[in-house]
Parts: C-alpha cells; sequence; structure tokens
C-alpha cells in the first residue's frame, strides 16, 4: 500500500527535484531509503515574509522493501493510504435513441459533454456565441473601442465566461472528481503541475487553447459543436423531454443539459415563461479594486529575491461585519476587463495572463446580497437588480462602455471625482471618474463603507492609498437556481433535463462547474445505454 508523507516543509528556494533529498534529511533516514516521490499537494505558507516555506503532501511507492522503515519525525507524518478509487461508470439500460444535448460550451457543459464523448454517447454541444478562433478576435476588437456583439464576447461563446476569466482552478472541494477533473485540464495542454498546487492558475491566455483542445477531442470521439445556435424554447410532452427549438431550428432529442452559465439572461426568462421551478438565490456583487502590484509583492514577500522565484503576488481578505465583505478573484499581473452580455449595460470583471507581468494587481471586493434583501418575490428579481445597476454604470460614465472609476479615499469620504480626474486603472477601453455609491445596492454599499477601512487596518494602513476601485461587480454568482432532484439531477417531473453549473445556481467557479458537470455527465451514463446500441 503506498505511503502519504504530510506537512513536509522546505525552503522556497529548494526545486522540488531535491525533494527525496528533504525528506531524507527530515526523516532522517538515507536517501537510498526514500521511494519515488509524487507530489499530491504543494501550498505556500507565507506567515514568515522572511521566510517563506512551500508545505507539501506526497505519496510514495511503499513496494520498496526500505519504506517500511519510514517513520513520523519532526513534524512529518507518514501514513499507510489509499488512493481513492474513480471507477468508470456503467452504461445504464433505459433506452437512448437521440444522442445527448448539451447546451453552453462553458465549464460545466465542457465536462459533461466531455465524460459523455469518453463514453461512447456522442453529445451535441450548443453554443450561441462562437469558437474561440473568431471569438478571440472579436473580443479585442471590442476591447480597441468596437461595437459590442450580444452573442460573441467575454460571457459568449466557446468555453463560456470561464475561457476568460481569471483562470483560477482553486476550490473548497476535494476528491476523486475534482483530481480527474483537474488530470483532464493537464491532458488538454495544462500544465502538470495544476493537480497539486494549492492555487493552481490557468492563465486568461491559456484557457482558449485548452478549451479548443476539449473540442477536438470531444470530435474526435464523435461528438459535435453547434457554434452560433442558441437555445429558444423547449418541448416537453407528458413530463418527458422531446427536443428544443434554436435559432437554427429544431432539435430531437430525450435529454439535454443545461449548462447555460450565470449570464443567459434572455434564457432565463425564457425558462421561467415555460414553467421551469426557477427561485431566487442569493448572490454576491459589489467593485473590483486596483492597486499597483509592487505594493502586493512588497506586503507578502518583505524582499525582490521572493520575487523572482514565486512571481507576482496574490492576497485573500475578508472583513467581518453585519455584512462581510471579502475579495474575490484576485488577479495578480493582471487587468480589468468588461463582463458585458447585453447592450447599453456595464460590469468589471478581472483576469491575467499565466505570466501575471501587468503592473497592476486587480481583485473583486464583493459582500453576499441575500434574497430578503432583493424588494421582490419575483424569481428573476436578482437579476432585475444587475440589469438596474449595470445600466445606470453605462448612463453614468456617457454610454461606450466606459469603466465608472473612483479613488478608494473618494469612495470613502463619498466625494464625487471631477470629470477630468487623472485615476490609473488597467481597463483598456477608457473609464470615466464617478462617484461608485451610485452603483451599489444600499446594503452593499454600506458594508463595503465599513468593511474597506477594516482591511486597510490588517495591512497596517497600506492598503487603501493607492487603491482605485473599478465598478459595478455584479457577476460574481448566479442570482436564480433551477430546482433540480439531488439524486437524479433532473428537474422534477421532467425527465431527461438536467440544469447544471453556475448558472443553474450549483457552482461557484471553474472546478466547482466542471465537477457538477461531470458528475451529471456520469449520472446520465449510468442510467441510458449508450445511443444506438
Amino acid at each position: 500500500m503506498p505511503l502519504r508523507v504530510t506537512n513536509l516543509r522546505t525552503p522556497v528556494e529548494l526545486p522540488e527535484s531535491e525533494l527525496s533529498e528533504q525528506l531524507a534529511r527530515t526523516l532522517e533516514v538515507r536517501r537510498e531509503d526514500i521511494p519515488p516521490v509524487r507530489i499530491l499537494r504543494k501550498s505556500l505558507d507565507a506567515r514568515n515574509r522572511y521566510r517563506l516555506e512551500y508545505v507539501y503532501t506526497l505519496t510514495l511507492n511503499s513496494e520498496q522493501a526500505s519504506a517500511g522503515t519510514l517513520k513520523s519525525r519532526n513534524g512529518v507524518t507518514v501514513e499507510a493510504w489509499q488512493a481513492p478509487g474513480f471507477p468508470d461508470p456503467v452504461p445504464g439500460s433505459a433506452p437512448l435513441r437521440e444522442r445527448p444535448v448539451v447546451v453552453g460550451s462553458g465549464p460545466a457543459g465542457l465536462l459533461a459533454g466531455y465524460v459523455l464523448a469518453l463514453n461512447g454517447y456522442r453529445p451535441l454541444i450548443l453554443e450561441r456565441g462562437q469558437a474561440v478562433k473568431e471569438r478571440v478576435p472579436a473580443i479585442r476588437d471590442f476591447d480597441s473601442g468596437g461595437q459590442h456583439d450580444a452573442e460573441n464576447n467575454y460571457l459568449f461563446g466557446e468555453g463560456g465566461a470561464g475561457c476568460f476569466s481569471d483562470g483560477k482552478l482553486t476550490c473548497r472541494i476535494t476528491g476523486p472528481d475534482v483530481d480527474w477533473v483537474l488530470n483532464s485540464f493537464v491532458e488538454c495542454g495544462g500544465r502538470p503541475s495544476l493537480v497539486y498546487e494549492h492555487r493552481p492558475h490557468l492563465g486568461s491566455n491559456k484557457l482558449p487553447m485548452i478549451c479548443r483542445n476539449y473540442r477536438r477531442k470531444i470530435e474526435s470521439l464523435g461528438g459535435e459543436y453547434r457554434f452560433g445556435c442558441r437555445l429558444e424554447g423547449l418541448r416537453i410532452r407528458d413530463g418527458q423531454m422531446l427536443g428544443l427549438e434554436t435559432s437554427s431550428g429544431f432539435i430531437s432529442t430525450s435529454v439535454c443539459i443545461l449548462a447555460i452559465g450565470h449570464s443567459a439572461r434572455d434564457t432565463y426568462e425564457m425558462l421561467l415563461n415555460t414553467g421551469l421551478p426557477l427561485r431566487q438565490k442569493s448572490f454576491q456583487l459589489g467593485l473590483r479594486i486596483e492597486q499597483p502590484q509592487e505594493l502586493i509583492n512588497q506586503h507578502k514577500y518583505g524582499h525582490d529575491d521572493y520575487l523572482q522565484l514565486l512571481g507576482a503576488a496574490d492576497y485573500s481578505l475578508v472583513a467581518r461585519g453585519q455584512k462581510d465583505l471579502f475579495t474575490f478573484c484576485m488577479c495578480a499581473g493582471g487587468i480589468v476587463i468588461p463582463s458585458v452580455s447585453e447592450p447599453n449595460m456595464y460590469c468589471s470583471n478581472g483576469m491575467s495572463n499565466s505570466r501575471h507581468d501587468t503592473p497592476y494587481a486587480n481583485s473583486g471586493l464583493v459582500v453576499t446580497l441575500e434574497t430578503h434583501e432583493f424588494g421582490s418575490d419575483h424569481p428573476l428579481a436578482g437579476m432585475h437588480i444587475q440589469r438596474k445597476y449595470e445600466s445606470l454604470a453605462f448612463q453614468m460614465t456617457g454610454g461606450n462602455y466606459l469603466a465608472p472609476v473612483q479613488r478608494a479615499r473618494d469612495f470613502l469620504a463619498n466625494r464625487t471625482p471631477s470629470p477630468g480626474a487623472s485615476i490609473p486603472s488597467s481597463y483598456e477601453r477608457g473609464t470615466r471618474p464617478t462617484n461608485l455609491a451610485a452603483v451599489l445596492p444600499p446594503p452593499i454599499l454600506k458594508a463595503m463603507q465599513a468593511g474597506l477601512p477594516v482591511m486597510d487596518r490588517q495591512w497596517k494602513g497600506k492598503y487603501l492609498p493607492d487603491a482605485v476601485l473599478v465598478g459595478p461587480e455584479m457577476r460574481g454568482s448566479s442570482p436564480v437556481r433551477i430546482e433540480r432532484d439531488p439524486e437524479t439531477l433532473q428537474i422534477p417531473g421532467i425527465a431527461g433535463l438536467y440544469p447544471i453549473g453556475e448558472g443553474a445556481g450549483y457552482a461557484g467557479g471553474i472546478v466547482t462547474a466542471a465537477v457538477d458537470g461531470l458528475r451529471t455527465g456520469r449520472r446520465i451514463i449510468a442510467h441510458y445505454q449508450v445511443p444506438g446500441e
């Protein structure tokens, strides 16, 4: 049985190639007594910024005879360990005449389609936007001042919103499903260390290539993509899926996965009008904060040597209060981008390339808006709040998708900046100084005004002096949940309809959405026969 080694601490300067030697010294054995090492987990301990350490969890091949002599010592634990299993699903017995259809190619739909393709189900994946080859130039044109395309933008297109998010693969869940997803990212072009890094990051520049590689694998297994194909209606009879009305015509299917993403607002409205069980869900919103990346590096590392080893530093902060304010999606060496799916609205987001090489750091600053604060019982009331403030932000800057910006100290003092104020920002399309208090619901504004000084005190007064706020940030999570049975993952009373991912209200990031897609695909496999058999 393999061994697991936990809490092996090394200086950050020590290369991974010397882990076996370091483990031998720590356990006080010969180097020859250490079996081959594989990294399970690697995290950074930066509590003492003058002595940063990596903390490793390792697995060892215990078949080597001397492995039996290894004992816990000097703070390192050695124990027998069995890797969690991930058996391939066995196809079920229910007949499946047509191949399953996946609506949406974001992380949830992508992994659902991938696991179905690997098991012979030849899924059809519908995407309202375009493939990354057409999506990338459309986004570049918009950033340079071009027209907004309501169907092909930062949120719609191959890979969904995740393709042009920051590419973080952190999540709060663990287990074989997460491991399977991370390994699939590696198989499709991610670096091998993604599977064990504490805060793995694909990088916004790498994600389009990875999404394309998934597509090529799915197509090689008999799956199919249809781009520029928007879901417009569902055909249901006697509690059974019959097919989909789309902008490209009717598609017959008895199994449909709804991986629509958190910004397909017209689709939410269609589903509600169809009679599907949608309900309100609390969600996070606020602003983004930008600071010089050099400031973040100095605060976390203390001296320049660590910057060369570790690259641009990140951070995570929480200000506890009546309503907590917390940082979200921190983009070290990144830029602020628009998160706009509908015309004449503005919303911000952040991204960073794998090199983290801009002089700016940015992070979401968000607060949870609870459903009782929506002011309406309408199932889409949260979405209506998003639209209200995004529309206001667009109008306040004179249109043209400029970003509203304000220095943090002026925001806290409720001082409206002069129209000609020089406020630095990484937002490429252009900015307009304004008072950001107007683009936040009152409970969120109050929590931010209370929480930002707390965060500044946590950094001994260095967090806010150079900070610039950009906003609003409205897409941190979905304001809607589509009800589904917790066992079958289908909408109650509608056989064959599976809502998944962030858009259905069951995920909060790339990995959790991908895992939800993986689990749903496996559930379908376990119930249905391979089409045509």
